[in-house]
């Protein structure tokens, strides 16, 4: 199976470095400055589950050679309409996409771009960040990828897949919750983006703040009431990780998101938050505090 990982940076640089290391057929469909950084230095992983370093298959996409049977799409959320373009070449009518972007609008696009057939669900949790000199770096030992066909169904196609992705330096596994798994996932992003855009400090900080824990539980819950009308509702046994994890006294995490901000980078905000909140408010679900994170957030967002 030819797996083609659309980009190179924390996420899509962990996995697919994973998946070539380990063997697979492997190409990188990168931008130029990233793909010039690649061809000069490699591709390096710094993890506590080993590091790696290798030298991958590039292509670009005017020379994209037919249909790949799966693509890997892991650019940032405003970069999507660009990155449809570049893997458009690579999409056939057997051509499964695995987009791991945050929230659920990408979902939509792709489907209304190369229609819903194409389009597989897929999470993924891992925490990592891009040095500047191009290393990836792991800060955590969790590295899972979740994916399975959005209506739940087990399909010779996702056994294939499967089959490729175990074996390969880091927890494949495919479910037929993946629908949920997503919504899950866009609880904690939401969450968690949020405390950082109004609090600017770590879950620990945060909590030993005076009114900080009731803020915390606050917001999750708004963001929770949010998601299960409008979209699928989180397990009960997620929701209790959940709030253990984002209300943990003395906890370093902070979100990808403060991250950028603190590093003056571009955001996700209309992924990660405003789409949260437009569709709360066309169900007339009221969300504050997630409205204020996302107000925040776009005043930085129009600074850039």
């Amino acid at each position: 199976m030819r797996l083609l990982v659309v980009g190179a940076g924390a996420t899509g640089g962990y996995f697919g470095g994973r998946l070539a290391a380990a063997g697979r057929d492997v190409t990188f469909l990168l931008r130029p400055r990233r793909a010039a950084q690649v061809e000069q230095s490699g591709l390096r992983i710094r993890s506590p589950h080993g590091d790696v370093a290798l030298t991958p298959k590039l292509v670009t996409s005017d020379r994209i050679d037919g249909p790949w049977d799966a693509v890997l799409l892991t650019v940032k959320a405003f970069g999507l309409e660009g990155a449809m373009d570049d893997v458009a070449p690579a999409i056939g009518p057997d051509t499964m996409i695995l987009p791991v972007l945050n929230g659920m609008r990408h979902m939509d696009a792709l489907a209304a771009r190369f229609g819903p057939e194409t389009v597989v669900g897929c999470a993924c949790k891992v925490a990592a960040r891009l040095d500047e000199d191009g290393t990836i770096v792991q800060l955590a030992s969790f590295h899972e990828l979740v994916y399975g066909e959005m209506d739940g169904s087990t399909t010779p196609r996702m056994q294939r897949l499967h089959e490729i992705l175990q074996g390969a330096g880091f927890n494949a596994k495919l479910t037929d919750t993946i629908a949920r798994e997503m919504w899950e996932k866009w609880v904690l992003l939401a969450t968690f983006g949020s405390i950082g855009a109004l609090m600017r400090g770590t879950v620990g900080e945060v909590v030993a703040a005076p009114g900080g824990l009731d803020f915390i539980n606050a917001l999750l819950d708004e963001v929770v009431a949010a998601i299960q009308t409008v979209g699928v509702p989180p397990a009960q046994a997620f929701l209790q990780a959940a709030r253990r994890q984002l209300t943990q006294p003395g906890s370093p995490m902070t979100s990808s998101m403060y991250r950028d901000l603190q590093d003056g980078n571009p955001i996700e905000a209309d992924q990660i938050v405003g789409d949260l909140v437009a569709r709360a408010r066309q169900a007339a679900i009221p969300t504050p505090l997630l409205a204020a994170a996302y107000a925040n957030l776009a005043i930085y967002q129009a600074r850039l």
